[in-house]
């Protein structure tokens, strides 16, 4: 909306802030989200461990964090679907309900199947959100902008992960594990009633006027496909047998096509623009996450911390992933964006790299708390950047769709990298892995740095893809 009254009171173009008056509610509004949603995220590792055992379901535990992420990633291609045609408004207000609902059905949950179903529910509802806030950041902030609202998003991820597990921990030792899950949909309230009117006014319906695009039905069906494919390797990842082979080739089968068809054309063979920056956020995200996986894992059956001590080694990152953020937001570094996300991916494979060298005894343990600092710094600097250039080079109609081939890349790396990692640790004598560090014993040290090596080469392959991001459209933009 354009303002000409030379006595208005919104501030200029050079003034504007994403906590001018005519932004404020709804910045409010959408960072409380993402603090909900990283609150959870960080939280439920500390409570999944007791829920399993208390529902008898410690053989189907990672299957509770496999149900989240292969729903999240329907609910991705959806949301970008629905938003592109209708506006986000829908989309946003259908995910936070079925996030809050999720947690409902989890928390009160007697078996452990419907503990599960209630994590799937939790993911479709993610992945709606996420997509859904992108194309509001399309839609309703200036260019100028979306690179500080991209900071306030990473900026909502630290307190929750520094204060997360300690304040599940307490919830579910003086509580019950129950009240992680069933105290966090109360505070949906306030998120919604800051954030939706505002939405409604700036970002919604259709791009074009008149009646809405309908739903590309191939795409939709894509989506089972990937979500499907998905699934049957990650059970085929946890089970190491021959007969895994069966539904691995079959949700590879799946997969192949289905992420060909969702990604922009060119995305697996780096072609500038566009298609780099998708393939780079899952390089970098995939690449990082698997190896933060393990690092707890590391510290606790290789130098004998205890888990807590371990989990906080990593709490600095998230204060040094908010400053990478806010560094990249800054207007007069812009014209430097791409350096900058080279710098960023040459720090995580740095701090990959480093990690193992906690496997020889003579190199102090807190070496892997400040490598995985700078880490996080460069995760900073890489990912809020890679939101801002999607967003700039994506046409409105498409920000949606865009958006979603975003997250897909991010979620869909994870779980192939991070599969990819515990085959390889498993076959060199890791043991079982899982998502709590207490519950394996005798790890061999070669099967960490099979972990932590391949993820650092990775890392660097995500440095040369930042050299393709730059296109003619953007330095004219």
């Amino acid at each position: 909306m354009t303002v000409t009254d030379p006595s208005s009171t919104v501030p200029a173009a050079g003034t504007e802030t994403v906590l001018s008056r005519a932004h404020r509610a709804l910045s409010v509004g959408i960072v409380s989200v993402v603090v909900l949603i990283a609150f959870e995220a960080t939280a439920v590792g500390t409570a999944m461990p007791v829920a399993a055992r208390e529902l008898d379901g410690v053989s189907l535990y990672a299957f509770a964090f496999s149900g989240y992420f292969t729903t999240s990633l329907f609910g991705m291609v959806f949301a970008g679907q629905w938003s592109d045609r209708r506006g986000p408004v829908a989309p946003l207000t259908w995910g936070i309900g079925s996030f809050a609902a999720g947690l409902v059905v989890a928390g009160t949950a007697g078996t452990m199947w419907l503990f599960i179903l209630g994590r799937a529910v939790q993911g479709l509802g993610g992945g709606l959100v996420i997509v859904a806030l992108y194309v509001v950041v399309g839609r309703a902030y200036p260019e100028r902008l979306r690179p500080a609202i991209m900071a306030a998003f990473a900026a909502g991820w630290v307190v929750p992960s520094i204060v997360g597990p300690l304040a599940s921990g307490a919830v579910t030792e003086h509580l019950g594990w129950r009240w992680v899950f069933l105290g966090i949909p109360v505070l949906v309230v306030l998120p919604l009633a800051l954030a939706l009117p505002q939405i409604r006014h700036r970002a919604a319906g259709p791009v074009t006027p008149g009646e809405p695009v309908p739903f590309d039905r191939r795409r939709i069906r894509l989506a089972f496909a990937i979500s499907s494919g998905a699934a049957l390797l990650q059970y085929a990842a946890q089970d190491l047998r021959w007969v895994s082979l069966l539904p691995g080739v079959a949700g590879a089968a799946l997969l192949v096509p289905a992420v060909l068809g969702l990604l922009p054309r060119g995305t697996y063979r780096a072609a500038r623009g566009l298609p780099s920056v998708v393939l780079l956020r899952g390089v970098a995200a995939g690449s990082f996450i698997a190896a933060e996986s393990f690092v707890p894992l590391m510290l606790v059956t290789q130098r004998g911390l205890s888990p807590t001590l371990a989990g906080l080694s990593l709490a600095a990152g998230g204060l040094t992933w908010a400053g990478g953020s806010w560094i990249q937001s800054r207007a007069r570094l812009e014209p430097h964006r791409e350096r900058l996300m080279t710098l960023g991916m040459v720090l995580v494979a740095a701090a990959i790299a480093t990690a193992p060298s906690v496997l020889i005894d003579a190199v102090p343990a807190w070496t892997v708390a400040v490598a995985w600092a700078f880490g996080c710094f460069g995760m900073g600097l890489v990912i809020s950047s890679t939101s801002v250039l999607l967003l700039k080079l994506s046409r409105p109609q498409e920000a949606g769709s865009n958006s979603a081939a975003l997250q897909i890349s991010d979620g869909l790396s994870n779980i192939l990298l991070l599969a990819a990692g515990g085959a390889a640790f498993a076959a060199l004598g890791g043991g079982t892995v899982s998502h709590t560090a207490s519950e394996a014993t005798g790890s061999h040290p070669a099967a960490f740095a099979a972990v932590f090596l391949p993820m650092a080469a990775v890392a660097l392959v995500g440095a040369w893809v930042t050299t393709r991001l730059h296109t003619e459209r953007a330095s004219q933009t």
